[in-house]
């Protein structure tokens, strides 16, 4: 019953309720999903259908979105993708929308009008985006709903990144923002499942979960020996990616932004001044 009723990933309300969940929870009615895809450059996804409730995390361009309820300009919805709740706006929703073929690449790209880069740009996605092309003029691919991207910031949904560590590294330098999971300002676990996902890897969206489901222990002891390239570091609330035995990438509160520095430094500091001592290092 714990994770059933974990709010973050169970669609329930004691008015409402997710009709897979009849028998399991107790609700004032059931109902069953709508699909519906984001098209706006990325929809926030908070813990109250109002602008100022806090931002628990973000959904991408094209992610598909099962939705419950619709109800004065919000949507209270699951993500398809790592199964969480909350409330999006519902003009950044569309029923009607098509499936993805092609997702984005670069760190941050411009959708055009037209096939120019000198056309004022409509907006801006995000790594992790997902898009539906439909053919390629010059060097632009023409979406389904006639805006225009340069081809070589996408990539085939089935192409996938071989390193998952390059890709958490072209993050450096953006800013920090709880809940958030875009180039303009990402979370510690919002970096390490935008990074998962670009090598085909599926991983849940908040640190305690991706330490409970994420890769295998491994052994460490005070001196932080034996650790490689790739090894997810944990603190009570709080991951980061090692980039080389020695140093810990990180989107962090102290530094508010993406940061990169040695492990044992930063190991002392959070354990003195915020989440305590690593709980664990997993390894994919």
């Amino acid at each position: 019953m714990s994770t059933i009723l974990d709010r973050r990933i169970t669609v329930f309300r004691s008015d409402l309720a997710a009709s897979h969940l009849r028998g399991q929870v107790e609700a004032g009615a059931f109902a069953e999903p709508q699909p519906m895809r984001v098209v706006a450059s990325s929809a926030p996804v908070r813990r109250e259908p109002r602008p100022d409730a806090p931002l628990d995390t973000e959904a991408l361009r094209g992610e598909l979105v099962q939705v419950y309820e619709r109800h004065e300009g919000w949507a209270w919805a699951q993500l398809a993708g790592d199964g969480y709740v909350g409330y999006l706006p519902d003009d950044a929703l569309r029923a009607e929308a098509s499936a993805p073929t092609h997702r984005v690449a670069a760190l941050r790209t411009f959708l055009y009008p037209g096939p120019s880069i000198k056309l004022a740009p409509l907006a801006a996605l995000s790594l992790g985006a997902s898009v539906t092309v439909v053919a390629q003029t010059g060097d632009f691919a023409v979406l389904a709903d006639g805006g225009h991207i340069f081809l070589r910031h996408l990539a085939p949904l089935d192409r996938l990144e071989p390193d998952f560590v390059a890709v958490a590294e072209r993050f450096l330098g953006v800013p920090y923002l709880w809940g958030g999971k875009t180039s303009l300002g990402l979370d510690c676990s919002g970096l390490t499942q935008l990074a998962l996902a670009a090598a085909g890897i599926a991983a849940p969206r908040d640190s305690d979960q991706l330490e409970a489901l994420v890769g295998q222990p491994v052994r460490f002891d005070e001196a932080l020996d034996g650790l490689r390239r790739g090894d997810l570091v944990f603190w009570k609330g709080h991951v980061g990616i090692l980039t080389d035995p020695d140093t810990l990438l990180h989107a962090n509160g102290y530094t508010m932004d993406v940061h990169r520095e040695p492990l044992r430094e930063a190991r002392d500091r959070i354990r003195d001044k915020s989440f305590g001592a690593i709980t664990s290092v997993r390894r994919l």
